[in-house]
C-alpha cells in the first residue's frame, strides 16, 4: 500500500501543477448546475442582446443535464427532479428561440411541471424572475418594504441585521417590488399553460401571529421617520440604489454574485436606466467573464472560486513537501498576496474595531472578505512569513482581522459578526435561514481553530481559543456529529470540528471526540468510503448518499487519521477506497458537496476531487508510513 499511496500522491500533485493558470491561481469551475445558464439566456433575451453563439452554447449545456423523465435536478438523488430548476430550464430554452413547445423533450418537462403543482410551486427566486419578465398578470409583492432600508441601526429591526449575502439580493428585490417592474419582449414565451391553480395566489405570503407582530414593528419604525410618505419612499429607493452602486466590483458585478448582479440590472432598469447605460453594459460583461467550460459545455458560474481554490491547493502542495521556493507554489502565493483586501466593507458595521486585511472568495472581489478564505490564504503561505517582510505584514493584518471577527457566542461566521437575530427566522421567505443569517458554524469555527492552533503562537489557553472550543463542544449533535453550513453537511462539519479541537489542545480521549469517532465508524460504507446526501441540509439530520464520494471520504478519513495513533481497520478501508477511486469518473465524482442555499443552490467544486483525497493520503503517509 505504501507504494500505491506514494504513486497516487505524485499523480494528483502532477495534475494540480499542470492546471495552474498563468497568473498563479487555479480556476477550477464553481459549478452550480444550470440555473445561472438559464437566467443568463432570459436576461440577454429580455435586454434584446442577441449574442447567438453564447445563447446557443448555454442551451446545449442545459439540454445536456436533462433527465430521462424530462426534468432537471439539483443533485443526483433528488427524487424524480427539481420543479424550480425544470421551470427555469423550460423557460430559458423556449426564450432562446432554438426550441419550440412541440419539442418532445420540452413536452416531457412540461408534464413534470404540471404533475408537481405547476410553476406557482417554484422556489422564491424562480418566482421573482418569472414575475420580472412578465409571466404574471400582476407584479410580485415582497413582504419587506423598501423603506426598511432607512431604519437606523439602533432600531431593533433594520436592514443591516440581514447577512451581506441577504442584503445584496434584498436591496434590488425591494426596489423591484416598490416599482412593480416587469418587462416582456416580442420573443417572450407564454407560460400560462404551466399554471395549475390561480396565478393571483402566486405571491401570497404566509402570516402567523409572530410575523404579523414583526411586520407591525417594521411599519411602526417607518411611520416614525420624519418626512412625507412619498418623500420617504423616494429616499428609500435612492438609498437602496446607492447601496448597490457603491458595491460594484471592478468587473462591473455587484459583489461578484450572479443573482445580485442580475437583480441589480433589473432594478436599475425599473428606475429608468437605459439598457445601454455603462453600468448595465459593464454588469453584463462581468457576468460573461464568469463563464467557463465543463465537459465541453459553456457554464456561467454563480461566482468564481479562484482565491479559494488557490489557497487550498497551495496549502496541500506544501503538505506534499513542495518547497515554498518551488515556482508553482511561489506563483500561487504571489497571487494570494495580491488578493488581500485593504478596503473597509460591510463587515465594519458589526465589527467597528476591526481593520481590513481579509481575503474574499472570487478572483475579482475587493470589498467582501470572509473568514474561511482568510485563514485558508494565511495557511497557504505560512511557511514563508518569517523570512519575508511583505508576507509578514499581510500575515499580521489577516490574523488581526480573523480574531476581530469572532462572534460573541465564541464561534466564527463567514462574512459578518453577530448577524444571527432570531427574528430573521420568522420572515416567510423560502431559504431564509440560509439567505438572511450568518451564524457561527462548525465548519468556520473548526477550521479557524485549526489554523490558530497549528499555525500561530496563540496559546491554547487563550480566551479566543477557549471560547471557540466551548462553542464547538456546546453545538455537537446528539449522535456525535457537527453540522457544516457551507458543505454537505455533517461529515463536513465533523471533519472541521475534529481538526479544530485537536489543534486547540483537546485530546482524542475526550468524550466529544470519541462520540464523533463512533459516528464516523457507524456511517462508513461497506466499500470503505463515506457519502452524504444533499438532503441532509433541509432534513437537518444526516442522510446517507447510498454510495461513496471521494471528497466526503477524504474528510472522514482525515478526521480519523487526526485522532488515531495507529491505522485502524476503518482507516485502512478508507485508504483502500481512495486508492481505487481517486481517478474514477461517475455520478459521484460530479456530486455537489458544497451548499450556498439549502434547497436552491448546491456547489460542485471541481478542485475538491484532487485537494481533499490528496490531503488525506499525505496525512496518512506522514503519520503511519
Amino acid at each position: 500500500m505504501e507504494h500505491q499511496t506514494k504513486e497516487a500522491i505524485e499523480q494528483i500533485v502532477q495534475n494540480l501543477k499542470l492546471a495552474q493558470t498563468a497568473n498563479g491561481s487555479w480556476d477550477y469551475p464553481f459549478d452550480t448546475g444550470i440555473s445561472t445558464d438559464a437566467y443568463m439566456i432570459i436576461l440577454l433575451r429580455t435586454l434584446q442582446i442577441n449574442d447567438e453563439d453564447f445563447i446557443l452554447q448555454l442551451t446545449e449545456r442545459i439540454w445536456s443535464k436533462q433527465e430521462a423523465n424530462g426534468a432537471w435536478k439539483l443533485f443526483y438523488d433528488e427524487g424524480s427532479g427539481n420543479l424550480s430548476t425544470t421551470v427555469e430550464a423550460y423557460y430559458s430554452l423556449l426564450y432562446s428561440g432554438y426550441v419550440n413547445k412541440d419539442n418532445n423533450r420540452l413536452q416531457a418537462a412540461k408534464s413534470f411541471i404540471i404533475e408537481n403543482g405547476g410553476i406557482e410551486k417554484s422556489f422564491i427566486f424562480t418566482k421573482i424572475m418569472l414575475s420580472l419578465t412578465g409571466q404574471y398578470s400582476s407584479p410580485f409583492h415582497f413582504p419587506l418594504p423598501v423603506e426598511m432600508i432607512l431604519l437606523p441601526s439602533s432600531f431593533p429591526i433594520n436592514f443591516y441585521d440581514f447577512s451581506v449575502f441577504g442584503r445584496a439580493n434584498l436591496a434590488p428585490i425591494m426596489i423591484l417590488s416598490a416599482t412593480k417592474y416587469s418587462k416582456k419582449t416580442n420573443r417572450s414565451p407564454n407560460l400560462s399553460d404551466l399554471f395549475v391553480s390561480r396565478e393571483d395566489d402566486f405571491f401570497k405570503w404566509k402570516q402567523t401571529r409572530e410575523t404579523k407582530r414583526l411586520f407591525s414593528t417594521i411599519e411602526q419604525g417607518i411611520t416614525s421617520l420624519l418626512g412625507l410618505p412619498q418623500h420617504i419612499h423616494s429616499l428609500a429607493i435612492h438609498r437602496a440604489k446607492q447601496y448597490m452602486l457603491n458595491r460594484i466590483e471592478p468587473d462591473g458585478t455587484f459583489y461578484s454574485y450572479f443573482s445580485s448582479t442580475l437583480l441589480m440590472i433589473f432594478a436599475l432598469l425599473s428606475l429608468g436606466y437605459s439598457k445601454k447605460d455603462q453600468i448595465i453594459i459593464n454588469a453584463i460583461k462581468g457576468l460573461k467573464t464568469m463563464k467557463c467550460k465543463i465537459d465541453d459545455h459553456t457554464h456561467v458560474q454563480y461566482t468564481t472560486a479562484n482565491v479559494w481554490n488557490t489557497s487550498l491547493i497551495s496549502y496541500v502542495l506544501k503538505e506534499a513537501d513542495l518547497s515554498s521556493t518551488d515556482l508553482i507554489v511561489a506563483k500561487a502565493n504571489q497571487y494570494l498576496i495580491r488578493r488581500q483586501q485593504y478596503k473597509y466593507g460591510d463587515w465594519l458595521i458589526h465589527n467597528p474595531i476591526g481593520l481590513p486585511g481579509g481575503w474574499g472568495f472570487s478572483n475579482i472581489n475587493t470589498i467582501n472578505p470572509d473568514v474561511d478564505d482568510t485563514t485558508a490564504s494565511l495557511r497557504a503561505f505560512s511557511q514563508i512569513v518569517p523570512a519575508n517582510l511583505s508576507f509578514r505584514y499581510a500575515w499580521d493584518k489577516g490574523i488581526q482581522w480573523v480574531l476581530s471577527m469572532q462572534n460573541d457566542d465564541g464561534g466564527w461566521p463567514a462574512f459578518e459578526k453577530n448577524v444571527d437575530k432570531k427574528w430573521l427566522n420568522l420572515l416567510p421567505i423560502e431559504g431564509g435561514r440560509f439567505l438572511l443569517t450568518d451564524p457561527s458554524s462548525a465548519d468556520l469555527t473548526g477550521r479557524t481553530l485549526e489554523f490558530l492552533g497549528n499555525y500561530t503562537n496563540i496559546p491554547k489557553i487563550h480566551a479566543v481559543i477557549k471560547r471557540g472550543v466551548d462553542w464547538l463542544l456546546q453545538n455537537q449533535e446528539n449522535d456525535g456529529s457537527w453540522y457544516g453550513r457551507w458543505g454537505i453537511c455533517y461529515i463536513y462539519g465533523t471533519w472541521a470540528a475534529i481538526t479544530g479541537l485537536i489543534a486547540s489542545g483537546i485530546t482524542p480521549k475526550e468524550k466529544a471526540i470519541g462520540k464523533a469517532k463512533n459516528w464516523l465508524h457507524e456511517i462508513q460504507n461497506k466499500d470503505g468510503g463515506w457519502g452524504e446526501s444533499c438532503k441532509s441540509d433541509l432534513n437537518e439530520s444526516y442522510i446517507p448518499l447510498g454510495a461513496s464520494n471521494l471528497t466526503q471520504t477524504a474528510w472522514a478519513l482525515d478526521s480519523l487519521i487526526m485522532i488515531s495513533d495507529k491505522p485502524t481497520p476503518e482507516i485502512q478501508a478508507g485508504i483502500t477506497y481512495l486508492l481505487k477511486s481517486y481517478d474514477k469518473k461517475d455520478w459521484t465524482t460530479n456530486y455537489p458537496v458544497g451548499q450556498g442555499m439549502g434547497g436552491g443552490l448546491y456547489i460542485h467544486y471541481h478542485s475538491y476531487q484532487f485537494i481533499f483525497p490528496l490531503l488525506a493520503l499525505i496525512h496518512y503517509r506522514k503519520k503511519y508510513e
